[in-house]
């Protein structure tokens, strides 16, 4: 069984992120009255309850505040890259702002080419971006000191 790795799923909200995902940048929506950032897209701001919105870039600098390694993988296209992690990003500009994603080794590395031992909460990490099934995904790369 050969089934390919999840995708995002695009909505009229969402597409955006992705759109600047595929040229390399992370960019969070926020709301063009009040200007509070907010996750997941949505088309009105829980804040002040404005439809108007406008994509803010971000430096893609955060610490990792949580993570799991699955055992066993939940889906049986991720067996194969078993072990590997699933990491949870507190962003640098914005602590409320929380991503999900994998801490690889570079851009285009396998998921689990970060040995589990090598994870630890607040460690600070840079995006990158990598090809999933047609989609730029943003992953993780811990930052040089």
């Amino acid at each position: 069984m050969n089934e390919p790795l999840l995708s995002p799923v695009l909505d009229d909200d969402g597409t955006p992120f992705w759109q600047y995902a595929a040229q390399g940048e992370l960019r969070i929506q926020a709301c063009a009255d009040c200007g509070e950032l907010r996750f997941p897209p949505r088309p009105c701001c829980p804040h002040c309850h404005s439809f108007e919105s406008e994509w803010r870039k971000m430096s893609g600098r955060g610490r990792v505040w949580s993570y799991v390694i699955p055992h066993p993988p939940l889906l049986p296209a991720y067996a194969e890259q078993a072990p590997y992690n699933a990491i949870v990003v507190e962003l640098a500009e914005a602590p409320r702002i929380r991503l999900v994603g994998n801490l690889v080794r570079g851009p285009g590395a396998p998921l689990n080419s970060v040995p589990a031992e090598r994870i630890r909460i607040g460690a600070r990490v840079q995006a990158v971006f990598t090809q999933v099934g047609g989609v730029s995904v943003p992953r993780w790369i811990l930052e040089r000191a």
